[in-house]
């Protein structure tokens, strides 16, 4: 990981697209503003990790539900649990 150490109006460039300026530093906390191309996607790490958990959950639940439906099936057909 780099470190930098930078004030408000100080930028951070990457690449040949991307400036990352430090708007303002609070005693609450940092404001940051990102110059960046339409099609790069920026998110709050947070974020990309809420979505993911639930996106694991959905697709765990949704397995779930399709083994216990696989599973009716068969004891449907079989004629066990009668």
């Amino acid at each position: 990981m780099l470190v930098l150490t930078r004030r408000a109006n100080e930028s951070i460039v990457i690449g040949d697209d991307i400036t990352i300026t430090i708007l303002a530093v609070t005693p609450s906390g940092v404001r940051v503003g990102i110059d960046a191309p339409r099609d790069k996607r920026i998110n709050r790490a947070e974020i990309v990790v809420a979505v993911s958990d639930a996106n694991r959950e959905a697709l765990q639940a949704a397995a779930d539900e399709t083994a216990e439906s696989l599973l009716l099936d068969v004891l449907g057909r079989t004629g066990a649990g009668r």
